[in-house]
């Protein structure tokens, strides 16, 4: 009975200083965890001021340029039109002093020159001809943008007589 006391006892023991190993160990990874924890907050906290700084900065720097911007629109608004180069005397015009002569001048009209046409235009110029002288695929050309052969054989006589 003896034996059997003293192997309790020792199994109490040994089970009540595992356990206390146990919470040493869980007390230390918790202090670690804390640690880091405070770490990373500190770190947290010293982001959230640069970020704050930054903002202010950046509200101050707009505020700034609004300000120039608002200047820059007033010195353009204050400014004075310049004065006109030309002194110009105004008539007084009045209800019956009417003329057609004020109203309506008469303009001196210049010669128009007349242009003589040059009977070099070719009007019997046929399909044949200004195929050969423009060629087949400008002639198809102008067939298809014009409309008719006709008017693309107007075109060649026009080029015919622009290149003499």
């Amino acid at each position: 009975m003896k034996l059997w006391l003293i192997i309790t006892s020792s199994l109490v023991v040994l089970t009540g200083c595992a356990s206390r190993t146990e919470n040493i160990q869980l007390q230390n990874t918790n202090a670690r965890q804390a640690l880091l924890i405070q770490q990373q907050q500190a770190q947290i906290d010293a982001l959230k001021t640069k970020i704050e700084v930054f903002t202010k900065e950046r509200a101050k720097a707009k505020a700034k340029a609004r300000a120039r911007a608002r200047a820059k629109t007033k010195l353009k608004q204050s400014q004075l039109p310049q004065i006109p180069k030309k002194n110009i005397k105004l008539k007084k015009v009045e209800d019956n002093n009417y003329s057609s002569g004020y109203m309506y001048p008469e303009t001196k009209k210049k010669k128009s020159i007349k242009v003589a046409q040059s009977n070099t235009i070719n009007s019997s110029m046929n399909k044949a001809e200004c195929i050969k002288m423009i060629g087949v695929d400008k002639f198809e050309k102008y067939t298809k943008m014009f409309g008719s052969e006709d008017a693309s054989i107007k075109r060649c006589s026009m080029l015919k007589a622009m290149r003499q």
